[in-house]
């Protein structure tokens, strides 16, 4: 608006000053030297310099241009001010516009965090409940089991009397209780059930190892509730854990921890009446630890067996001597060059390690991903990867017959490295993958 009225300005005093020089103009008239009548009409001429009205035209000109050139450039800073305004205004409504969706997404996450952390607390609960019901349900069981041991049925008992009787029950073996060994419902795996976690090892040293508890134990000191872990991943493997019972293996909180004599080699080791069970790194000498004493109780070769690497299991980690224990025996999984790399079973002398007897089978070590003993007969698992796989071959050391079978097994978190079985408490121990977990067996009667 105040530049059309600077032009409209310009134009006015243009016409001023055009008006101005038409008032210059003039006429006149005289008598010459001769008497005659003369007219003179004067005008301005625009040539001339000295025309004041001339000069202040053009200057008024050329400011008025510098004027109309300064207005030009106010005009073009205003509209690229107006422009960044604009951006400015746009960025600023975006970046609220994620401030407001961080905020709420931060809402809805501290939402999850707190039902999470509600539903962490409800499954603690849950758990503690089952183990409250887990263990008056145990104690039922083992009052029953005492009373028809003992002929007593039918009569009422203190608490200072259950917990003796109780105790006296437990450490009677199994494999005692019936002439031979032949325990009752000692038959043939029906199922195995889906395995229960109960600790996931913190560091790359528990990839895989051992842990189990020792079905027949010997003294007081430690009991069939003490847990036994090695963790077999290492160069120099000696530290065996022990933990007072399930809940405090579960917490992580070993009450002792022994340094054995020898380096452990791998995952075959087991727990027997009192001692560990193991083989001596690099070669195919067996070792009896004595936990009680803590001092080493007797060695011995076991005879032709391979070793580091020769004969392993298929999942690797030189699995090629493998102890085990059921309701009948310690007994040694392995082969030989003789055995030509089928597996070959000896029962060991708990005492001297030595071999009191052998079978010779015909199932390929390195094919099974691992196998365990229970009621004298060798189970194979098919695989140490697949979530679903199967006990795939039976071996019974009393007909010295094997079969295939296919009775389903989970390997629920992808790398199972150990399998032992405990026949006091009918479950098998497993080590999957930095997890240690049991399966509950059921056997043919």
């Amino acid at each position: 608006m105040w530049l059309q009225a600077a032009l409209l300005g310009l134009t006015f005093l243009t016409l001023v000053s055009q008006l101005q020089a038409e008032d210059q103009a003039s006429l006149r008239h005289a008598n010459d030297a001769a008497g005659r009548c003369q007219y003179t009409f004067t005008v301005p001429s625009p040539q001339e310099s000295g025309c004041s009205g001339r000069a202040e035209t053009e200057g008024v000109l050329s400011r008025l241009t510098s004027l109309e050139a300064l207005v030009s450039r106010l005009i073009a800073r205003r509209e690229m001010g107006a422009d960044v305004e604009v951006g400015f205004q746009e960025g600023f409504s975006q970046l609220t516009g994620e401030r407001n969706q961080l905020r709420q997404d931060k809402d809805r996450l501290k939402r999850q965090v707190q039902d999470l952390q509600a539903r962490v607390r409800e499954l603690s609960q849950e758990t503690d409940g089952l183990r409250q019901s887990c263990k008056k349900t145990n104690t039922s069981a083992d009052l029953r089991s005492h009373q028809e041991l003992s002929g007593d049925r039918g009569h009422g008992f203190s608490n200072g009397a259950y917990q003796e009787m109780k105790a006296e029950v437990t450490e009677v073996p199994a494999s005692r209780l019936l002439p031979g060994g032949n325990v009752s419902g000692c038959g043939e795996v029906l199922s195995v059930g889906d395995p229960v976690l109960h600790r996931k090892a913190d560091g790359i040293t528990g990839k895989y190892g051992v842990w189990l508890q020792d079905p027949e134990p010997r003294g007081t000191q430690y009991t069939n509730k003490t847990v036994w872990r090695i963790d077999t991943v290492g160069k120099d493997v000696r530290q065996l854990f022990a933990y007072e019972d399930m809940d405090q293996f579960s917490r992580g909180f070993p009450m002792k921890v022994f340094v054995l004599p020898e380096p452990v080699e791998s995952t075959g080791a087991t727990m027997y009446r009192g001692s560990l069970y193991y083989q001596r790194k690099r070669s195919r000498t067996l070792i009896r630890y004595d936990v009680a004493s803590e001092s080493l109780a007797s060695r011995r070769d076991l005879p032709h067996a391979g070793f580091h690497g020769q004969y392993p299991y298929s999942w690797g980690g030189y699995t090629d001597i493998d102890l085990a224990v059921d309701e009948r025996a310690l007994w040694a999984i392995y082969s030989t060059s003789k055995a030509k790399g089928s597996i070959v079973l000896s029962q060991l002398d708990p005492e001297s390690l030595e071999v009191k007897k052998s079978w010779e089978t015909n199932i390929r070590k390195n094919t099974a991903a691992n196998a365990f003993m229970a009621c004298g007969r060798l189970y194979t698992v098919a695989s140490y990867t697949a979530a679903n796989t199967t006990l795939n071959h039976v071996y019974d050391t009393a007909t010295r017959a094997s079969r295939a079978i296919s009775v389903p097994f989970k390997n629920q978190y992808g790398y199972n490295s150990m399998v032992d079985y405990n026949h006091q408490q009918r479950k098998l121990f497993a080590w999957d993958n930095f997890h240690m977990v049991t399966y509950h067996l059921r056997l043919a009667n």
